[in-house]
């Protein structure tokens, strides 16, 4: 298969699946396999087109991300300021865990049976928070404490583990700790920023900088088609959240374990 078509095609799963309660890390594994993607390019080329889909995020939250300009008021700009801290606080755990083993992580956890079995996991917990009577405690932005900020974000150290997820694992932390549906699917957004951020550019500083021509324009592809692909996902599951239920996505992670865990033990 032609690198190109293997790039959009990581940049398509890519954006669907990173702000889906799917683990885009552990479609990306399962993919990389499928279409003969690997080695040390590929690994920083999956971390580094979630470039694209920070991009998608940051455009289409624009008006709430960006404190300036004359057309917010004085109250607005400090709303967005205290924005910003919650996500730079929720940030943080990972930030500090992924930086001290953030390596070992990759070397013994990144395969196919750790995805299976993280896909489990999440997709049996997904299932048991909406079997449960939704606390609805935190119903806007305004209304998350800095507390609840920085325990959503250790949750969220879970998604180290390839096949848990970042957006299940903060969605799933916050709405354990009170938050609506909707404001644990919006602060997944925003964490995304500064998550997804410095991983790409610990994975970039890692290798040195030091890619071909061709290296930099298969990027460039996987960027855009992940930018395009991730910003209509936004918009729509901000849409799905507000009407349904997160249990399909748990059932489709079971689904999807079973059909990896079977594949290994036929192939195993």
């Amino acid at each position: 298969m032609d690198d190109i078509l293997k790039v959009i095609i990581l940049g398509i799963v890519e954006g669907l699946t990173e702000f889906l309660p799917v683990s885009s890390t552990g479609h990306l594994i399962l993919v990389n396999g499928f279409v003969d993607f690997t080695g040390s390019f590929a690994n920083m080329f999956n971390i580094t087109i979630q470039l694209g889909a920070i991009l998608a995020v940051v455009i289409y939250f624009r008006e709430r991300l960006f404190p300036f300009g004359n057309l917010k008021t004085a109250a607005e700009k400090l709303e967005t300021w205290d924005l910003w801290k919650k996500t730079l606080i929720g940030v943080t755990p990972a930030l500090v865990i992924g930086g001290l083993f953030g390596s070992d992580i990759e070397e013994y956890l990144f395969n196919p049976l750790t995805v299976a079995i993280s896909l489990l996991v999440g997709g049996i917990a997904l299932i048991v928070l909406e079997n449960r009577k939704p606390l609805n405690k935190i119903c806007s932005m305004s209304s998350l404490n800095y507390r609840t900020a920085f325990l959503i974000g250790v949750i969220q150290c879970l998604a180290l583990i390839p096949g848990t997820s970042r957006s299940a694992a903060t969605i799933i932390g916050a709405m354990l700790l009170g938050a609506s549906r909707v404001i644990a699917v919006e602060y997944s957004f925003f964490l995304a920023i500064p998550t997804l951020f410095a991983a790409s550019a610990y994975s970039l500083f890692m290798t040195g900088l030091t890619l071909s021509l061709t290296q930099v324009q298969l990027l460039a592809v996987g960027f855009i088609v992940s930018f395009v692909v991730a910003w209509l996902v936004i918009a729509e599951f901000l849409k799905y959240s507000k009407k349904y239920d997160f249990k399909p996505f748990g059932y489709y992670r079971i689904l999807l374990s079973v059909v990896i865990l079977a594949y290994l033990v036929i192939i195993g």
